[in-house]
């Protein structure tokens, strides 16, 4: 679990009363959100191996720390210039920001573009180019869509983007002294990194505040899927013996043991007599035998035997 923080930045002169300090703390207190910590953690995983195949580079994201601080505040430690998406969604209250700085963009850029092998570029404050904007956005798109995943195991959300600012001083999301939970993944690409930032203002999680704010009881709220992807494709991919069982019955003992070469044995077959398919043991389905133009036996499947549950839902989510 990322650590949390209350962060208290309150600037009060020398010698003020006490009441008046712990009036600015009182203000400055802001509650955790323990759901929205775990969701950002489960995240993190799930974002790793989804960069890896967009950059096709080993890729790992950790989260560096989640604080609940000032609007105003969290927008300050924001490098100028940096890529920042304002993202809104439908069932909330208002935008929040994805942030990407400028060092992870160039170390996308150089990586997508066979850079690998060179030294890593020193990033010097600039305009950002239309090729590098458009790879940002590519980028946050992928950022977006796994915390989406990762938010509905808790609720449907979808999340798009409005606009993309570059300087600090022109996003605007919340008033300033509006509370707001910034959270800093620290991203590693081959011998690069660089820092991704969430910036979600109270108003903004107004509608699913009352949840992420509950104590975490355990339970699955995301994370890397892909080992369960590998072991569906190679479940899939899996021969298994299947058998068809014409009839079955039931005869004594005694009958059995006076069977001699050249009986003939009545099974009670009828020509529309059902087969019973079999697989590992287990019956699965009943069908109807008949002949295809070529002459050979086939089967039609007529009667499911096993709820779905019990045949492909073997790694449900």
């Amino acid at each position: 679990m990322a650590k949390a923080a209350t962060k208290n930045t309150s600037q009060l002169p020398r010698g003020a009363p006490v009441e008046e300090e712990i009036i600015q703390r009182a203000k400055r207190s802001y509650a955790r959100l323990p759901i929205l910590e775990v969701i950002f953690d489960r995240f993190a995983l799930a974002l790793g191996p989804r960069l890896k195949s967009y950059v096709g580079a080993v890729c790992e994201v950790t989260v560096d720390n989640i604080e609940y601080l000032p609007t105003g505040e969290a927008l300050d430690v924001i490098p100028n210039p940096a890529l920042m998406s304002v993202v809104e969604t439908v069932s909330w209250e208002g935008p929040y920001a994805v942030v990407l700085d400028p060092s992870l963009l160039i170390s996308v850029l150089e990586i997508t573009f066979g850079g690998r092998a060179a030294d890593r570029s020193a990033w010097s404050p600039r305009s950002f180019t239309a090729i590098e904007r458009k790879i940002g956005r590519e980028m946050t798109n992928i950022v977006l869509e796994e915390l989406s995943e990762v938010f509905s195991k808790l609720t449907e959300t979808q999340f798009a983007i409005t606009h993309v600012e570059t300087n600090p001083l022109a996003l605007v999301l919340a008033p300033p002294n509006t509370g707001c939970v910034r959270m800093r993944a620290h991203i590693t690409l081959d011998e690069r990194d660089g820092y991704l930032y969430f910036i979600m203002p109270f108003n903004a999680l107004a509608a699913v505040r009352n949840m992420l704010a509950q104590p975490f009881q355990g339970g699955d709220l995301g994370g890397d899927k892909s080992w369960r992807k590998s072991m569906t494709e190679a479940i899939s991919d899996t021969e298994v013996v299947v058998s068809a069982r014409l009839h079955q019955a039931h005869v004594p003992m005694q009958k059995v043991l006076n069977w001699k070469k050249g009986e003939m044995l009545d099974l009670g077959i009828s020509l529309d007599q059902q087969v019973t398919l079999t697989c590992a043991g287990h019956d699965m389905y009943t069908a109807h035998s008949g002949r295809k133009r070529n002459g050979r036996v086939a089967l039609k499947v007529e009667t499911q035997l096993k709820d779905e549950e019990e045949i492909s839902n073997v790694l449900s989510d």
